[in-house]
């Protein structure tokens, strides 16, 4: 008999497609879900019948008491090769292997400059007007040349946008708990001496942090109100560094020029949520990670693993 494996959260219906799964076809069934499953008794009476799970980046959440009501669940695949959202020692306690696989930084520092420039130029604004025959201009762009983009965070994907600021004759500056003067050297930008004085000069704010207690509400009210009156935020990161009520407020407020967003609290975001009504902001829902190489990588390496973990030799293991 077939094992079976669960795909979860493939909105685009696009797994079985997008990747090679004909080498493990004879031995597992895969089934995908295209709708997210929000709860974890939604979770464990869908994937009960199942040996085997992919999951997407951190959307689903495993922990010891799921991994308790999934008595068939053997391997447990996340993209990429870091995951806050599964308990390893419960995974193990359970019998479950955990792997991980390749992703790249590209996509979610090219949805940054995407968000960016869409602000910075009212893209949006200026499009639904002319397609419903609004007015012809009603907005002033904001120019990147000689502004001051501010990083929070310069690791990988922090990196790559500093290099693309300084490409369009930004003047980039990072700030993190952890930055060193000679990594600032390293990509070309300035060292600030604090976030806050991150946060009171520069023009553009964008995010790139891992989520973690030293990160968790970062910016908050306080940070916000340092923002000029002009600047526009943009996080890609994780929601949870942004305080989201706080950023509500001052988008309502018009303390902030916008912010660009493609993480929330709560994911899929409600219907009705003020997230979805908000002003100047310009949100997207979590597409950081969606592009077609990413996916290829991701599911051309689950069906790798699959395979691996079948011979008895799992590759990838995380935890």
């Amino acid at each position: 008999m077939r094992l079976r494996c669960a795909v979860l959260d493939d909105y685009q219906s696009v797994a079985t497609g997008i990747a090679d799964w004909s080498s493990v076809a004879d031995a597992v069934e895969v089934i995908c879900f295209d709708r997210h499953l929000g709860d974890e008794d939604a979770l464990a009476a869908a994937l009960a019948d199942f040996d085997i799970v992919v999951t997407l980046r951190e959307r689903v959440s495993f922990p010891a008491s799921l991994f308790a009501r999934l008595p068939r669940l053997r391997l447990l695949i996340a993209s990429g090769m870091r995951n806050t959202v599964i308990d390893y020692a419960a995974a193990e306690a359970h019998g479950v292997t955990v792997c991980g696989t390749p992703s790249s930084s590209t996509p979610p520092v090219e949805l940054t400059w995407a968000l960016l420039l869409g602000l910075a130029r009212g893209i949006v604004t200026e499009n639904n007007a002319l397609r419903a025959g609004g007015p012809w201009q009603s907005t002033v762009g904001t120019d990147l040349h000689g502004r001051r983009l501010g990083l929070l965070g310069l690791g990988k994907t922090g990196g790559q946008v500093a290099r693309v600021g300084l490409a369009f004759g930004m003047r980039v500056a990072a700030w993190s708990q952890n930055l060193t003067a000679e990594r600032a050297e390293e990509v070309g930008v300035e060292l600030s001496p604090s976030k806050e004085e991150l946060l009171a000069g520069s023009d553009f704010v964008s995010v790139h942090l891992a989520l973690g207690e030293r990160t968790r509400g970062l910016v908050g009210a306080a940070e916000l109100a340092l923002l000029k009156p002009t600047a526009f935020l943009v996080n890609t990161s994780r929601s949870a560094i942004v305080d989201q009520d706080a950023l509500l407020a001052a988008l309502h407020a018009g303390r902030i020029a916008g912010a660009g967003v493609d993480v929330f609290d709560t994911e899929p975001l409600p219907a009705g949520h003020p997230m979805r009504s908000a002003p100047r902001l310009l949100a997207t829902p979590h597409l950081g990670y969606v592009s077609r190489s990413n996916y290829e990588t991701y599911y051309g390496a689950a069906v790798e693993n699959i395979r691996a973990f079948l011979a008895g030799t799992p590759l990838r293991r995380l935890g």
